[in-house]
């Protein structure tokens, strides 16, 4: 049996992509050739699909999906799927647009427990890519004000929940008076209008979370995961990094490259994965484990030309990294450092490694 629907947090996705990039870099010759113009037509049609796009196929396009694209999503085992989705945890528009080019779109949406799954869903018909997609019908939607929860989403509707069974402080502290459920989530909306829709009804992105924010000694509000997804867009061989700067003068960052994960406990291993030999290799340096790229200046420098790409589309000069350390392992849930659903732990990540923040040792803030 193969799925018809199929839901993946962003780790799934993003696992499936790296998979997929090493079989693409050991493709050569005329099924390269193949591969690289019918992805190219792929992502051209899946752009004009998007909202406000004129839902056009280029030249060709069926062709390539009946030599090649089909043939792709039948090798992933979603050739029967009518709908990919992810939610729970952000996912970089990099990886979106990784499965447009297959022609697999993956549609966000956004949700909590609190109310009983989705409170805005993309769907064919409407979805943009870095967008969790719009409110449903019949529900409320505005962002805080205050100076606590500015920006804050906060939402109403039949869909939300009556409370925390036996827990009307903690319950109190979600829903207010008014009935909005405050998510703790900062959210933005694009202003799309559709009819018959309540309250803000444009596309939703969601920036960060409320208690993520880094509040740095300049006093200004920075949501981390914005910047985390633009480092790992500039370096292919980074799995995961945090920035840190709570109260302090410039932003920091830990850094851990992809390794492989034992296949029996899930913990990360010191053996580099296929990404990051890749890098390895492009950039000239023979590490074939996390504690020899630690001290390679190959890879130092390779870090360091990714973090001033990153740097190089920040919107202000607060967002700027000027410090980084590598990690020594990558972060998993079998060592604590992620949830389940595999979101980030801030707070444990940032006890557990200390020591090694406080270091800071490679960057050049002069540089950036």
């Amino acid at each position: 049996m193969k799925p018809t629907i199929f839901f993946g947090v962003p780790r799934v996705w993003e696992k499936i992509n790296e998979s997929m990039a090493a079989v693409g870099r050991a493709t050569t010759g005329v099924k390269k050739a193949l591969s690289s113009y019918a992805k190219g037509l792929a992502t051209e049609k899946n752009k004009s699909a998007q909202f406000g796009g004129d839902n056009s196929s280029p030249f060709m396009y069926g062709c390539m999906k009946g030599l090649v694209l089909s043939k792709i999503r039948q090798a992933i085992g979603l050739d029967e799927c009518r709908g990919c989705f992810t939610a729970a945890a952000p996912i970089a528009p990099d990886t979106l647009w990784y499965f447009a080019s297959l022609d697999i779109p993956v549609y966000e949406v956004f949700g909590q427990s609190e109310c009983t799954g989705p409170h805005t869903i993309s769907v064919a018909e409407q979805w943009k890519i870095g967008s969790c997609g719009r409110p449903m019908l019949s529900t409320e939607s505005m962002l805080g004000e205050g100076v606590e929860n500015k920006g804050e989403l906060c939402y109403r509707g039949r869909h939300i929940f009556m409370g925390y069974m036996y827990m009307p402080e903690k319950t109190a502290e979600t829903i207010d008076n008014d009935g909005w459920l405050h998510s703790g989530d900062v959210a933005s909306f694009d202003n799309d209008s559709i009819d018959g829709m309540v309250g803000p009804s444009g596309f939703m992105n969601i920036t960060g979370r409320i208690k993520e924010l880094i509040i740095t000694a300049g006093g200004e509000n920075i949501p981390p995961v914005l910047i985390e997804n633009e480092m790992k867009s500039a370096m292919l061989a980074i799995s995961n990094c945090m920035v840190v700067g709570d109260r302090r003068k410039f932003l920091g960052m830990v850094v851990a490259l992809k390794c492989v994960m034992d296949k029996e406990t899930g913990a990360a291993t010191d053996v580099l994965g296929p990404d990051a030999l890749f890098e390895g290799g492009r950039i000239g340096s023979n590490a074939k484990t996390l504690s020899e790229a630690a001290k390679d200046p190959l890879w130092i420098d390779y870090i360091n030309k990714g973090v001033n790409e990153a740097n190089s589309k920040t919107t202000s000069s607060a967002q700027i990294v000027q410090k980084w350390v590598m990690m020594p392992c990558d972060f998993s849930e079998k060592d604590g450092d992620l949830t389940p659903t595999m979101k980030l732990k801030r707070n444990v990540v940032t006890e557990k490694y200390k020591d090694l923040i406080g270091m800071g040792i490679y960057g050049d803030s002069a540089s950036v």
